[in-house]
């Protein structure tokens, strides 16, 4: 269609023309404008609508035209980014199939996505299956019965499948067995989008290397413990879970003669045991048929021990014990030379025991016991010093009842050298026993108060101190620390003891030191001191620095007990000495809290009877005769009992007012000098303190004494004391 301004504005006229056409037309307007009326006006109106319409569809056709060009260009990158797109996917797949391994993703709602020529190719008939768009579960399925796939043994597709679900979407890594010895390695990686990736990695080669250096591992295992046995002096075997003999050495051979065809893999124990049995005799309490029965016994095996005694005089202890995987290994012991020289020990002690009175048959039965039980040194020690304290304590308790009655002067110095020698080596005893005690390194860690416990220590040694003429004092102390009280107790006598023994003037002082967080026991004398090279040697067994000292005096284990307790208590021991100038130990405990329930109790009592367990348990012991008390107070304190040692009842009611400790069961002599006697002290005791479990202990069996026990319902134990009465009475309590 012709624009009106194609005509009225021709481009052939000049600018000039055209802008006076246009100044013509416009005046022409304005004057109609001016003058409009009727039909011309409509005619106006029209051209001028034509004109605006004419702006428009300019406009649109210029906003039409900016969105193509805007739409080509948005074309021409999207064409861009979908062939960088497919270059990538391209790059992609060229990467995914570079993999060494086979790799396959699944995408969040687990559909196949994606894999390389290397995914499944161990499973041909799964490879076959592969295709985008597989579900997971299905390719799992699929693998479940692949025919190339080695199940587990008694297993099926559907617990193999149940198996690999349950791995499923988890960061794993693991192993699946394939037919043809064959493994493959598959980790499965979650995405960030949700999906799955899976690694498959062929690593039968590696497993198979695994294999063979775990065989020759196992092989050079095998030769050094086959050197290892060659190189052991008992004879070793060891059987399987089933019985079969596996290993053994040479050693075995020759103990038991055993022909070279005979012990080979695979013999039964029966075919063993027979030779064990031949010439020769089981010594044990086990018999022949009970040893096989043990052997084959599906059920978890004890320990076993025998010993085995041959015709030719050969002694052998065997020892046999489970391994982890069910089967038993045993071991074959010589002990003929030891067995021979126990024997020959026991020869020479023949003699000596035939001048022993009947009373000591118990003692040597129990030392032949002892010797036979052990061939070494600390388990007899252990052994022999325990049970020959009992008898030895029985001893000197009816010598020193025989003293006491006897009215013959003569007689009675001779029964007091005999006490007094039985009571040295009681002591001597004591303190072998003590050092076999620390070997098995048993302790009890617990509050300790030192309070009552240095009451004791003063009480103990106050007279010794008294006799040589020395000042003995003990500081008081209201701490409580942690220690083993029966150690404690012991460590602190032998120091004690060894101060008044070595000081011949002057004063043994005894004290605490306050340390950050803990408090250390200061022994101090002014005896002669100990030379700077002789302060580690005087720590050792049986040594002692004044070698003309009597056996009477000790053998030189006091020290030596006391360094080997502090080590094993944790406690700190210290030695400070100047020659000339005295000496000082001292050791360091940790404190514990006040409030602590503290070892030494004090002030509440234990209700009479309340317990069989006497481990806490604390008696009060009066006794005028310092070797008598101290021997009933080595029974009590054997059974765990804690004694408060005193000589006197004055002292005794002294002592229970100003440590306020209530003693627990109260064993009182009768005869206790000028002071009160027996039956005086336990009434006194019971209207202050209130009734506890007591015995009087005399050797006065006249009427009169039992009649004014009787009166006042206290029971007799008569000297000479038997141990097995006092431990009756303290086990039950009353």
């Amino acid at each position: 269609m012709t624009r009106i301004s194609d005509w009225l504005i021709d481009p052939a006229d000049n600018p000039e023309r055209n802008t006076a056409k246009l100044l013509t037309i416009a005046e022409v307007l304005m004057r109609q404008v001016e003058q409009a009326s009727g039909e011309r006006g409509v005619a106006y109106e029209q051209f001028q609508r034509a004109a605006l319409l004419e702006d428009r569809v300019r406009q649109r056709t210029s906003d039409l035209e900016s969105t193509l060009k805007i739409l080509n260009e948005t074309n021409a990158r999207l064409a861009e980014a979908n062939r960088a797109t497919e270059r990538a996917r391209r790059n992609l797949a060229d990467a995914i199939e570079a993999v060494e391994e086979g790799f396959a993703l699944f995408d969040a709602s687990e559909i196949l996505v994606m894999y390389n020529s290397r995914f499944c190719c161990d499973l041909e008939d799964v490879r076959a299956t592969l295709r985008p768009g597989l579900s997971f579960a299905d390719y799992i399925e699929a693998c479940s019965r692949s025919r190339f796939l080695a199940l587990p043994k008694g297993g099926g597709p559907a617990d193999w499948m149940a198996t690999r679900m349950q791995r499923h979407r988890t960061r794993s890594v693991f192993q699946v067995a394939l037919a043809g010895d064959r493994w493959l390695q598959v980790s499965e990686q979650p995405t960030s989008d949700g999906g799955t990736v899976v690694l498959q990695t062929d690593v039968t080669e590696i497993i198979r290397m695994e294999r063979s250096e775990r065989g020759r591992m196992l092989d050079d295992q095998a030769r050094l413990i086959h050197a290892t046995l060659e190189h052991i002096n008992q004879g070793i075997c060891i059987f399987d879970a089933a019985g079969r003999l596996v290993g053994w050495n040479e050693r075995l051979r020759l103990l038991l003669d055993i022909p070279v065809t005979v012990l080979r893999t695979g013999t039964g124990f029966d075919t063993l045991q027979r030779w064990m049995q031949r010439d020769g005799e089981l010594l044990s309490s086990i018999t022949p048929p009970e040893l096989f029965s043990w052997a084959v016994q599906q059920t978890q095996r004890p320990p076993l021990f025998l010993e085995i005694r041959r015709t030719s005089g050969v002694m052998l202890v065997v020892f046999a014990e489970e391994t982890p995987d069910r089967g038993f290994v045993m071991s074959f012991s010589d002990v003929t030379r030891e067995r021979l020289a126990i024997q020959a020990m026991q020869r020479a002690n023949a003699s000596l025991e035939a001048r022993v009175a009947a009373r000591t048959e118990d003692l040597r039965a129990a030392l032949a016991d002892a010797e036979r039980a052990n061939s070494t040194r600390a388990r007899f020690v252990a052994a022999a010093s325990h049970d020959l304290l009992q008898p030895l304590s029985a001893a000197k308790l009816f010598v020193a009842s025989a003293r006491d009655e006897t009215e013959d002067e003569r007689a009675g110095g001779t029964l007091d050298k005999a006490h007094k020698a039985l009571a040295s080596v009681e002591a001597i005893l004591g303190a072998l026993l003590d050092i076999s005690r620390l070997d098995e390194a048993v302790v009890e860690i617990s509050p300790v108060r030192l309070a009552p416990l240095f009451a004791q220590l003063t009480d103990e040694f106050a007279p010794m101190a008294e006799r040589k003429g020395l000042q003995l004092a003990i500081l008081p102390c209201a701490l409580t620390v942690f220690s083993d009280p029966a150690y404690l107790r012991r460590i602190l006598q032998n120091l004690i003891s060894n101060a008044i023994r070595y000081t011949r003037t002057g004063r043994v002082l005894v004290g605490p030191r306050r340390l950050p967080g803990g408090v250390r026991i200061e022994v101090h004398d002014t005896g002669p001191g100990i030379a700077p090279e002789d302060q580690r040697a005087i720590f050792r067994e049986f040594h002692r620095l004044n070698a003309s000292a009597s056996a009477s005096e000790g053998l030189g284990l006091g020290l030596a007990i006391v360094e080997r307790a502090c080590a094993l208590l944790g406690h700190r021991l210290t030695l400070n000495s100047t020659p000339g100038r005295g000496t000082c130990f001292a050791i360091e405990l940790e404190q514990a809290p006040a409030r602590a329930v503290a070892s030494y109790p004090c002030g509440e009592a234990i209700e009479d009877g309340a317990t069989d367990d006497v481990g806490d348990r604390i008696a009060l012991l009066v006794e005028n005769d310092e070797e008598l008390r101290h021997a009933i107070s080595l029974v009590l304190e054997r059974r765990g009992v804690t004694v408060l040692e005193v000589a006197s009842g004055e002292e005794a009611l002294e002592l229970v007012d100003e440590m306020g400790i209530v003693p627990d069961l109260y064993l009182v002599d009768q005869q206790l000098g000028d002071g009160l006697t027996g039956i005086e002290t336990l009434t006194a005791l019971k209207q202050r303190h209130g009734d506890r479990p007591a015995r009087i202990i005399t050797a006065d069996r006249t009427p009169s004494v039992r009649d004014a026990c009787a009166a006042a319902e206290i029971e007799i134990i008569y000297k000479p004391l038997d141990p097995e009465v006092l431990d009756a009475f303290v086990t039950r309590g009353g």
